[in-house]
C-alpha cells in the first residue's frame, strides 16, 4: 500500500482543475492507499501574507474536501499549520537547499513577475515547504498537475540529498500519482494557461448556476474557423479541454464536427458548456452549503485529523533529528 499526500492552498475555493486533476481521484485513491489529505495554510501566506479572513479560507477549502467525498474516517485529513512538526522539516531542510536551484524555479520567476512588491523568502523557499509536507509522511505517491512537475522533482531530490548527505536510506522519492495517465491540466477561461484563482479565470465548485453561466459566457474565443481543417486557436482549444472533461461524448463530437465545417456558433457552445458545468458542480455545492453549516463537524474532523497527523509527522522529526545528530543530554 503506498503512501499518498496531497495538500491545496487555502487561498480560497477549489476549482474544475483541481476537481479533475487531483481531486476527484481522491474518492478511488483514499481507498486503495494510505493518504494525507491537508489544506496548506503556510503556503497560502508566500501570496497573502495578510488575508482578509484565514480562518473562513480554511473551513470554505476543508468543507469542499468533504464535499467532494474525501472521507475523514478513511483518510487523514488536516490542517498544516495544526502540526508544528512540519515546520521543524522545513527548517532543517532549509539547511540544505541551495538559493541558486530556488531562484531557478518557474514557479519562483513567475512569481517575481506577477508580485514584485512582495518577493519574500517564503516564497523562494515554498519547494522546500512543500517538500517537508510530503516526506515527513514518507510518502511515495502525490498527485500532482503539470505546474507542480518542478517542485515535486525537487521533493525528490531534497530526499536523495539529506539520504546521501547521512548516509542513510531514510526519505524514499515520491513519485506523481497520475492513475496511469498523462497529468491532466485544465486551462482556464481568459484563453491562456492554467485555471487559477489568482488568475481570475476559474469556475469554483462553490458558483452558483448564475455565476457559472456568467463567467463561461465571458470566455474567450476568436472570430471563429475560416476554412474546414483550420486549427482552433488556443482560446477555442481550451474550451474544447474543458468539455471533454463535463460533456457528453455526442456533445463534443457535435461541436467538434461544426467548428471543422465552419458552422460553430461560440454562443452555442459556451451555453451548452455552461449546463453540463453547472450538472457536475451544483451537487458538490449543496454539499458544501450543508458542511459549511455543520461547525461540529468540521471541528471534529480537524481535530481527529490533527491528531493522526502529528502521529506520522512526530516520529519523522525525531527520528531525522537523530540522523542528524541531535541527541538529549
Amino acid at each position: 500500500m503506498d503512501t499518498v499526500v496531497s495538500g491545496i492552498r487555502s487561498t480560497g475555493n477549489l476549482h474544475l482543475g483541481n476537481y479533475f486533476g487531483a481531486v476527484k481521484n481522491f474518492l478511488r485513491m483514499q481507498h486503495e492507499n494510505k493518504c494525507f489529505f491537508f489544506i496548506a495554510d503556510y503556503h497560502a501566506l508566500t501570496t497573502h501574507p495578510k488575508p482578509e479572513d484565514l480562518h473562513g479560507n480554511i473551513r470554505q477549502v476543508l468543507a469542499e474536501y468533504l464535499a467532494c467525498g474525501i472521507d475523514p474516517e478513511v483518510a487523514t485529513v488536516f490542517v498544516q499549520s495544526d502540526v508544528p512538526e512540519v515546520s521543524e522539516l522545513y527548517l532543517l531542510l532549509n539547511m540544505n537547499a541551495y538559493i541558486g536551484e530556488l531562484e531557478r524555479t518557474a514557479s519562483f520567476k513567475e512569481k517575481v513577475r506577477k508580485q514584485p512588491d512582495n518577493i519574500n523568502a517564503g516564497l523562494l523557499t515554498y519547494p522546500v515547504l512543500m517538500a517537508a509536507d510530503i516526506i515527513i509522511h514518507k510518502a511515495n505517491k502525490v498527485p500532482v498537475g503539470k505546474d507542480q512537475e518542478q517542485h515535486l522533482e525537487m521533493t525528490r531530490r531534497f530526499a536523495r540529498r539529506f539520504n546521501m548527505m547521512y548516509g542513510v536510506n531514510y526519505f524514499p522519492e515520491p513519485d506523481a500519482y497520475n492513475f496511469g495517465q498523462q497529468l491532466l491540466k485544465i486551462p482556464g477561461l481568459d484563453g491562456t494557461g492554467k485555471m487559477g484563482k489568482s488568475e481570475g479565470n476559474g469556475i469554483f465548485l462553490a458558483d452558483t448556476p448564475h455565476e457559472i453561466r456568467k463567467k463561461v459566457m465571458r470566455a474567450v474565443t476568436d472570430t471563429g474557423p475560416t476554412a474546414p481543417g483550420q486549427e482552433p486557436s488556443e482560446p477555442v482549444k481550451n474550451l474544447f479541454t474543458i468539455m471533454k472533461v463535463v460533456s457528453d461524448q455526442s456533445v463534443v463530437n457535435y461541436f467538434t464536427d461544426k467548428f471543422a465545417s465552419c458552422e460553430i456558433r461560440y454562443g452555442d457552445m459556451k451555453k451548452q458548456l455552461a449546463e453540463d458545468i453547472i450538472k457536475v458542480t451544483d451537487p458538490v455545492r449543496e454539499r458544501i452549503n450543508e458542511i459549511l453549516a455543520d461547525k461540529k463537524y468540521l471541528a471534529k474532523v480537524v481535530a481527529s485529523g490533527a491528531e493522526k497527523a502529528r502521529e506520522s509527522a512526530a516520529k519523522t522529526v525525531r527520528e531525522v533529528r537523530e540522523i542528524i545528530g541531535y541527541k538529549p543530554f
